[in-house]
């Protein structure tokens, strides 16, 4: 089904001036601040958020709270949405002024690059160390690319997104995505990598993972990755995962095996000295989830760490297939 005469009427009306229309193709590219817009534009705060209002109103954009901040973006769902992609396709690429808003647009992401930059240089000394008694990145994204195969995922959550690289990861996987996380700078680090990737159908939001701000059962994918040891109670983050995950859905964690580096605690804010496979399979188990892989991947570092994947599914799906039929009466 297609939209009615007047909902197709509307979107068009709201998209088709100018100024909504550059912002639609601004949007596209990912995640912006009125701010940003702003620059880009070279128009006021006051129109520009007058015609950011009249797009949300209409459904072509989404925009969430991040501090003293609000993002604004292109919808990714929806028949409206649809049509709005269908038109910006069919803008010239020559387009003057678009070319214009694209060059601004880079512009902007360049300063966000630099100021990722400026934060991963301050904390570079700290995550080196820790990343010398870590498996290497590349044995653990190889394990994970194999625990998830290749089968086609409608929607991804990654909680504590941190830098954003399961975002990048899984691009070629997912449909649309979003990476939750509470440190802002982080999240300046995520939209520089993705934005420097291309990679437009995910998106980040600032948020505390122990209290998502997000709908029930809307994640066929959910990925935790090197997170749990930080929380004092890690299976609450377990527990929301296991809300919004879809029946049927998979959460897939990566987090250190149990070692006694105790100075970690002090050193890095490890809380947790990493974690068992029975305890894992109780907090699942207690949520719904079941584990179907474990693999286990030691560093080659002398004293290094072992970090293990964890692959469990939400059972509700398999029990409702399961379930025998009410026999019939006769």
């Amino acid at each position: 089904m297609g939209l009615s005469l007047d909902s197709l009427v509307d979107v068009l009306k709201t998209s088709g001036e100018p100024t909504r229309f550059r912002l639609l193709a601004l949007l596209s590219a990912g995640d912006l601040t009125v701010t940003d817009l702003t620059e880009i534009l070279g128009q006021s705060q006051p129109r520009i958020s007058r015609h950011l209002k009249l797009l949300a109103e209409e459904a072509l954009i989404d925009r969430y709270q991040e501090g003293a901040w609000a993002y604004f973006r292109i919808r990714q769902e929806g028949k409206a949405a649809a049509l709005v992609r269908t038109l910006l396709a069919a803008a010239s690429e020559d387009d003057p002024v678009l070319s214009r808003d694209s060059e601004r647009l880079a512009s902007v992401k360049r300063l966000r690059a630099e100021r990722a930059q400026a934060y991963f240089s301050r904390n570079a000394s700290a995550w080196d160390e820790l990343r010398k008694l870590q498996v290497s990145d590349e044995a653990v994204e190889a394990a994970l690319l194999k625990l998830i195969g290749t089968t086609p995922v409608d929607s991804l959550l990654d909680l504590g997104t941190g830098t954003g690289r399961i975002l990048q990861l899984l691009a070629p996987l997912y449909r649309r995505a979003v990476g939750v996380d509470a440190s802002r700078d982080m999240l300046a680090v995520a939209r520089s990598n993705l934005d420097k990737e291309g990679v437009v159908k995910a998106s980040v939001r600032h948020g505390d993972i122990l209290n998502l701000p997000l709908e029930g059962q809307d994640f066929d994918l959910i990925t935790i990755h090197q997170v749990l040891h930080y929380l004092d109670q890690p299976e609450l983050a377990i527990a929301e995962a296991a809300r919004v995950l879809r029946p049927g859905g998979r959460l897939l964690i990566v987090d250190l095996a149990p070692h006694d580096l105790e100075y970690l605690r002090d050193e890095h804010a490890h809380v947790r000295l990493g974690f068992s496979h029975q305890a894992m399979a109780e907090w699942l188990e207690k949520y719904g989830l079941e584990v179907e892989k474990a693999v286990d991947l030691a560093s080659e570092r002398e004293g290094g760490l072992t970090a293990t994947v964890w692959l469990a599914r939400d059972r509700r799906l398999l029990i409702a297939t399961n379930t025998p039929a009410e026999s019939e009466t006769v």
